[in-house]
């Protein structure tokens, strides 16, 4: 029994020895060199590449296949946001509101204000687009040059007579209509032609005053020298009281031949034309200033368009203008801008121009409707103007798209002058060699509104609240769809 106990004690002496020398030997031998582990570095999550406020837990692309960019936890930190966007200029309103503030601080909610750093303000309007989405959208550009500006105005109008050829027939002494040559209304009559013979007492009387004068003038040739003088003046008083009354030359000169006075005298035309209007009838009594005849000389009209007061800076005086009438399709008149009139009617906001027409031929009847077609330039110069194509108008503002670089855009916005036929007369904003869009521009409008939306609401969500939360992607699909157009 003491035997066996002895032999367990030296067999359990013996594994232990026989441990310890293993355990020596194993911390003497060299470890090999294993390089150290390196952690993995894990984005936060991934934001798009033109708007930080759309993010996405996983890895993914835009509407125009431009990856999204990771974010990493030190992207998020104050020191790296600073050193990325350079000096704080400023702290605006988070909400947009027109507010700013030279220190940190909080608005009406409790929420802080954002701070703008430099680069912000000039590059917050430009688009950035892709190489391929330019060309799906059809984007084209056109240079600013200087253009003769030439624009066509076209009026309605009809045809007038002219006023300063109408003539009124009239008499200055009392009367009775005995005979009519001309007795109806259109008929056409030459200067100096007898239109109506007329019996007036008065002038019986007055040629009676003349003969008798002219015969006490013949007695007294042998009288003394003043009475010659003055049945002379007498005489001719007598002749001009005649020719006063429009008595014309040849019947004065048959009165003095023949020596007795004439129961009826002519009456003629002052001027050749159209008889517009015949009040007069036969045997009818008239008296002094009673119009007769009414006579208008269409040798030449007026044609009075309506011009809008949108083009009244092109019109002037001397211009020469085209005109249609629609009583004659295949022809076309020839005439000048003669007046134009000083007053707007306000109900059609036109002007009224007066147009000089020839009319050798009679075909220009008043009352006729033409258009007038005016083509007027900006003279000599060229002017600085873009197509109307590349401008936008919001009604408040007119701007236009320049390229700034390649799929790079900026709205700017530009004073516009005259419009001419396809271009806008560039006053303010652009200069020569600017590259403006011209097709597609409405699409980038749309684009660079969004943004500088965005951009009033703050950059990153890191400056909003729960600097640490990506904003999922079921989340910002919606918002991104609506920013993409």
């Amino acid at each position: 029994m003491t035997r066996r106990i002895a032999l367990i004690l030296v067999f359990a002496l013996f594994c232990i020895g026989l441990g310890l020398g293993f355990w020596l030997a194993r911390k003497e031998a060299p470890q090999p060199l294993t390089p150290p582990a390196v952690a993995e570095r894990k984005p936060l999550y991934f934001r798009h590449p033109m708007n930080p406020k759309v993010t996405s837990p996983t890895p993914a692309k835009d509407e125009m296949g431009m990856d999204y960019v990771p974010v990493y936890p030190e992207d998020l930190s104050p020191q790296a946001t600073a050193s990325k966007k350079g000096r704080i200029l400023y702290y605006r309103h988070p909400m947009g509101a027109a507010d700013t503030s030279p220190t940190p601080k909080k608005d009406e909610m409790g929420m802080d204000y954002i701070p703008v750093y430099e680069g912000e303000v000039s590059n917050r309007a430009e688009v950035t687009i892709s190489p391929e989405k330019i060309q799906k959208l059809g984007v084209k550009t056109e240079p600013v040059a200087r253009h003769k500006l030439v624009r066509t105005i076209r009026a309605l109008g009809s045809i007038q007579v002219d006023e300063r050829r109408v003539h009124a027939v009239t008499t200055k002494f009392e009367g009775w209509v005995q005979h009519l040559h001309v007795n109806a209304t259109g008929q056409a009559v030459q200067r100096g032609q007898i239109l109506l013979d007329v019996y007036s007492p008065e002038l019986v009387t007055a040629q009676q005053e003349y003969l008798i004068a002219r015969q006490g003038q013949e007695a007294l040739q042998q009288g003394s020298e003043q009475a010659r003088a003055t049945a002379e003046q007498l005489t001719e008083n007598a002749l001009q009281r005649l020719r006063y009354w429009d008595i014309g030359k040849a019947e004065v000169r048959r009165l003095q031949d023949q020596g007795t006075p004439l129961d009826s005298l002519p009456l003629l035309s002052p001027a050749g034309g159209i008889v517009l209007e015949k009040p007069v009838l036969e045997g009818m009594r008239f008296m002094p200033g009673e119009m007769l005849f009414r006579i208008a000389d269409l040798s030449m009209v007026w044609l009075l368009a309506d011009v809008f007061e949108q083009d009244l800076d092109w019109v002037r005086e001397g211009q020469t203008v085209r005109v249609h009438i629609k009583a004659y399709p295949t022809r076309d008149f020839s005439g000048k801008v003669g007046f134009i009139y000083p007053t707007l009617v306000t109900e059609t906001r036109t002007v009224k121009i007066r147009v000089e027409l020839p009319n050798g031929e009679g075909l220009l009847k008043p009352g006729l409707y033409g258009s007038v077609d005016l083509a007027a330039d900006s003279g000599e110069d060229q002017r600085l103007a873009v197509p109307y194509s590349a401008v936008i108008d919001s009604g408040t503002r007119q701007v236009v798209l320049v390229q700034r670089g390649e799929g790079l855009f900026e709205p700017r916005t530009v004073k516009l002058g005259r419009q001419a036929d396809g271009y806008f007369e560039v006053l303010e904003g652009l200069e020569e060699g600017d590259s403006v869009v011209t097709r597609a521009n409405f699409l980038i409008d749309a684009e660079s509104n969004l943004k500088s939306a965005l951009d009033s609401f703050g950059g990153d969500d890191t400056q909003i609240g729960q600097p640490n939360r990506p904003i999922p992607a079921e989340e910002s699909m919606p918002r991104h769809q609506h920013g993409a157009h």
